[in-house]
């Protein structure tokens, strides 16, 4: 099994792309086009392709329908994903109001959150309590879980997760969890992206400003 999270990535995005060729009314594609939609080189792509044993045709290229329906398979996008949602406020909300999670077979199917008030199970994707996660997630056999919840709360939330049976998580509060080696955390740290962002973007202004003197 390939584990390299970069090749992985990578095949998400070739099939972002494929779909975008697809609506345009390709039939087929070239590695070329492929790589340039991207960002990478056409020798990236068929290196990641042949890791899965994908292979095209050298005058034909890829059948895009056909290569699609191959990295649905390799990314489990073929059958129905059910994830659960650990925190129920802003951004948890928004979260579960995303509707094109369902396009691309994933399905928040719960929320759990401590605060009462937000407790719901009539709405489109229920909100239960907290205490009710562990026997949801045997009952319905989820294995992925998104964490939307503060900071202080995140290792205990994190721990009834993986006590759970959650086998995957998508974290969102801002700290450092520890984890089971059974168990796999991708974070996503908002405020941190953002520093990076401004950071660059006010260094690229000072660079602009540089050449902008230096050429008077």
């Amino acid at each position: 099994m390939v584990t390299n999270k970069n090749c992985i990535l990578r095949l998400s995005r070739y099939k972002n792309a494929l779909y975008r060729f697809k609506s345009l009314g390709f039939f087929k594609i070239f590695s070329d086009y492929l790589a340039d939609a991207v960002g990478v080189t056409s020798a990236q792509v068929r290196k990641d392709f042949s890791l899965f044993a994908i292979s095209g045709n050298k005058r034909g290229g890829y059948q895009i329908d056909a290569l699609i329906e191959k990295l649905n398979d390799i990314l489990g996008k073929n059958e129905l994903q059910k994830v659960i949602m650990a925190g129920a406020g802003n951004l948890g909300s928004a979260l579960m109001k995303y509707k094109n999670f369902e396009k691309e077979g994933i399905k928040i199917v719960a929320a759990f959150d401590i605060d009462p008030s937000k407790h719901n199970s009539k709405l489109p994707v229920p909100v239960f309590a907290l205490e009710d996660l562990e026997k949801y997630v045997h009952d319905n056999n989820v294995k992925i879980g998104i964490m939307s919840v503060p900071d202080i709360a995140a290792q205990h939330t994190f721990d009834i997760m993986i006590k759970a049976g959650i086998k995957g998580v998508l974290n969102f509060a801002p700290i450092q969890l520890k984890a089971p080696e059974d168990c796999i955390v991708n974070n996503v740290n908002l405020e941190l992206e953002l520093e990076n962002l401004i950071y660059f973007v006010n260094a690229l202004q000072k660079s602009n400003i540089r050449i902008a003197m230096s050429d008077d």
